[in-house]
């Protein structure tokens, strides 16, 4: 009886190894479903390609623009280069020009004044009488003396008091300084002054500095430091004009 049992037990554990065995040996087959392409996914695939071609054609369109801009900003650097330039080179031509015109202006008056003291020469012979000889004199008489800027005398002075004081002598009160000297009296011509007129440099009322005409060419101030009061030569440091008080 047991022997039977086992014996049956031993058949079927046979029979279930066998089957087992079978099952392993079989492959094992499985089916993948692939997503069906929808009529959407193929507006989305669309819509995504029009995209990414609008972004290049941006990218595009702005690096033409850059590269506009940049040349745009070379362009007028160099046309502001070249504006400059050509400012300068009318700068220095207009410098140039002007230096001409007051070199040609400073040799006419050398030659006017040349003209007029040849035409005064007989001032130089003949001394002054009257009251340009009273001022004439003191003006000589103070030749050597020291030039101070703001001193009136006796013996320093500065250009505009010398004048001052010598007119003073004749009962002639003029203005302290050259600036106003330099209107005092009635204008005169380079080319037509006589012994005893205040011949002024630089402009009429903004005169810097007044000497006195003595004849022959020559006048006579408190000149500057260095030099003193002297006696000079016109044709060396030519006036800008003249006055006349007597």
């Amino acid at each position: 009886m047991r022997a039977g049992v086992a014996g049956g037990v031993l058949g079927t554990l046979a029979v279930a190894g066998a089957a087992g065995t079978a099952n392993a040996a079989e492959p094992v087959t499985q089916t993948i479903e692939l997503p069906t392409l929808t009529a959407d996914m193929t507006a989305q695939v669309a819509e995504s390609a029009e995209v990414t071609q609008q972004a290049a054609a941006d990218y595009q369109l702005r690096a033409e623009r850059d590269a506009a801009a940049a040349k745009a900003a070379k362009q007028a650097k160099s046309d502001l280069a070249d504006a400059k330039k050509k400012a300068e080179a009318k700068e220095k031509a207009e410098a140039a020009r002007k230096e001409a015109a007051e070199r040609a202006t400073r040799t006419a008056s050398r030659t006017t004044l040349t003209t007029a003291s040849t035409a005064a020469s007989s001032d130089a012979v003949a001394p002054a009488s009257g009251s340009v000889g009273t001022v004439i004199s003191f003006l000589r008489a103070q030749v050597g003396d020291a030039y101070v800027m703001g001193a009136s005398g006796p013996d320093a002075w500065d250009c505009s008091s010398l004048v001052q004081a010598a007119f003073k002598q004749v009962g002639v009160d003029l203005p302290r300084v050259s600036q106003d000297q330099s209107v005092a009296g009635t204008p005169v011509s380079l080319s037509n002054i006589q012994v005893g007129d205040i011949l002024y440099w630089g402009g009429a009322g903004s005169a810097y500095h007044v000497g006195v005409y003595i004849g022959g060419g020559q006048y006579l101030d408190a000149a500057n430091p260095s030099k003193g009061v002297v006696i000079q030569d016109l044709s060396g440091y030519p006036a800008d004009g003249a006055v006349r008080v007597l």
